[in-house]
């Protein structure tokens, strides 16, 4: 939601995305309900604050690897509610995943459920496409704010035809941040992990950079 106040009067209206507004407003409005980020503007020569009320931003990780075991706590301390989805047992554990929601199930099984929204971000980092698939394509569908997938520009060239065939445009797909994260140069788990909460957050905050 977004409380609008007209600051010479005091006029308030609560307003949704889907409200009726002209379209000076919308486009305040739906800049400030992505970023979370309230503020001043000038709309038709007067000051108006925009004061968003937004869920926390939630960040799926599809994959317990060593990456997922630095990211969790960075994404944490930013502020993110943190869920860690993966199949396997051996990795998906609560002794390497003490202090986070885990669920060691397949995404497909826990995605119809916990639907993703625009205010979650979802990193894909298992290498298996049988795993991290499905989860990317809910992701675009669902337009998360953020949707990054690890591995190679190689593996992400095959990953784009596997897509492709099956009927995402090359629009959507060029939403995936592939390969993840921020180029810093992040040579172990923990930096990669560095570059990827980075990217994440530099999304959340100043939208899809070109």
């Amino acid at each position: 939601m977004a409380l609008v106040t007209d600051i010479a009067t005091g006029k308030q209206v609560l307003l949704n995305s889907d409200a009726q507004m002209d379209d000076a407003l919308r486009q305040q409005v739906e800049q400030r309900l992505k970023s979370g980020k309230s503020g001043i503007v000038i709309l038709q020569e007067k000051e108006t604050f925009i004061q968003v009320h937004v869920p926390s931003p939630r960040l799926v990780i599809i994959g317990a690897v060593h990456i997922s075991q630095a990211l969790v706590p960075m994404a944490q301390a930013c502020g993110f509610d943190v869920l860690v989805i993966d199949p396997r047992t051996a990795f998906a554990s609560a002794e390497r995943f003490p202090s986070v929601e885990l669920l060691a199930e397949w995404p497909q099984e826990i995605l119809d459920d916990r639907p993703l929204d625009a205010y979650t971000a979802l990193v894909a980092v298992t290498h298996d496409p049988k795993i991290d698939d499905f989860a990317l394509q809910s992701a675009l569908q669902q337009q998360c704010f953020y949707v990054g997938a690890l591995g190679s520009r190689k593996t992400h060239a095959k990953r784009l035809a596997r897509f492709t065939e099956a009927g995402i445009d090359e629009t959507t797909t060029q939403r995936i941040h592939a390969p993840i994260g921020l180029d810093i140069g992040g040579a172990n788990p923990a930096e990669i992990a560095v570059s990827i909460i980075g990217e994440v957050i530099e999304t959340l905050r100043k939208g899809p950079q070109a």
